[in-house]
């Protein structure tokens, strides 16, 4: 039978951003998939070069525009490193907290963004979009602003938890919590959803490691792998974070590692307020100059909700000399044509889904 090649792209609803895809198929049958990317590209790397250190987080948060409070303390962690600070304890159970309800609202959107993909179940795609309102709420809360939020300050937050907040966020996710039975009821009675996700997309173990994904796909494929509980941070060690993990390595699996893990971050928002101590979480004001930083090398690993985002820093005086991000987005897109190949041009949709892609974080 005769090889086709289709375009997708660059601006399908289904690309999650920018994308194009160049696909060769044989019948219904995809033999090849060949992303191209750099439609989104913004040079942020090159751009950190010509800031002060405290200037770039706006620019960082923008990679992942669903998750931005996640890279806002990736870069943050990285400048605390090189200028040797500590972060406040408190703080850090603070920046805990902020960060796994930003992993649930971008759990949320990724569910029902696969969902939408699929050209079905639309209702999940607007129950993640209500639902994840409610968390964003909780974080404009906190940090005075619902998207875009640069609310990391070296050693601590502009802003620490406003008054009534543990109270408000408890109840919220209590509500959360009964939603995400919904989900799970909603979708895995469905027949065409089930048919779409079981035995489809399947990325081995080995295949997975030698890709070098990671985040939720990873785990999806049966490696225990998380930087929370591998490489820990902040105070996960004293919450007793367990990385969720499962065997069948299709999209039904990395679907479902979303819900697993919007249950786990509901459980560790409850014990980190529990646990918190009174104190001062505020941040030391913004420094646009520190000597002590020349030539000074720092790697930082942080656990996005899309996978280990790097940060490599060589220091200088004002401002990096240099800044490489290594982005979950753009190693996980690298896995689509091995978990496509083989399966019908249909299924294509509910793979890449399946990945919850962010093009800014592919492109940077």
């Amino acid at each position: 039978m005769t090889i086709t090649r289709i375009n997708i792209g660059p601006v399908h609803p289904s690309t999650h951003g920018v994308l194009r895809l160049v696909v060769d198929i044989e019948g219904d049958t995809i033999v090849k998939v060949e992303p191209h990317i750099g439609y989104l590209h913004r040079g942020v790397e090159k751009l950190a070069e010509t800031r002060m250190y405290m200037q770039i987080p706006p620019y960082t948060e923008k990679l992942d525009y669903v998750a931005p409070m996640s890279y806002d303390d990736a870069y943050v962690a990285a400048v605390e490193a090189a200028l040797g600070v500590d972060v406040k304890e408190r703080a850090q159970y603070v920046r805990v907290i902020l960060l796994e309800l930003q992993r649930i609202a971008s759990h949320l959107f990724g569910i029902g963004a696969m969902c939408n993909d699929m050209g079905q179940m639309f209702t999940v795609f607007m129950w993640g979009f209500k639902d994840r309102d409610i968390v964003l709420k909780l974080l404009e809360d906190a940090t005075g602003s619902r998207m875009f939020y640069v609310n990391m300050r070296l050693g601590g937050l502009v802003r620490d938890l406003p008054p009534g907040f543990e109270d408000e966020a408890l109840e919220k996710l209590d509500y959360i919590d009964r939603r995400i039975k919904e989900y799970e009821s909603y979708l895995e009675k469905n027949s065409i959803f089930m048919e779409r996700t079981k035995g489809i997309g399947v990325l081995d173990t080995e295949a997975a490691i030698n890709l070098g994904i990671t985040g939720p796909p990873l785990r999806a494929s049966g490696v225990d792998y998380d930087v929370r509980k591998n490489n820990p941070y902040y105070v996960y060690e004293k919450l007793h974070f367990s990385p969720m993990v499962l065997y069948s390595s299709d999209n039904f699996a990395r679907y479902k590692i979303k819900i697993m893990e919007i249950k786990e971050s509901i459980r560790l928002v409850r014990e980190a307020f529990r646990l918190m101590p009174e104190g001062d979480a505020l941040g030391m004001p913004v420094k646009l100059r520190s000597p002590d930083t020349k030539n000074r090398i720092v790697r930082v690993s942080r656990e996005l909700p899309r996978g280990e985002c790097v940060m490599y820093m060589v220091g200088d005086q004002q401002k990096p000399y240099r800044l490489s991000i290594r982005s979950p987005n753009f190693i996980n897109l690298a896995a689509l044509d091995e978990m496509s190949r083989g399966g019908r041009i249909a299924d294509l949709f509910a793979t890449m889904g399946s990945l919850d892609l962010v093009m800014g974080c592919v492109d940077r």
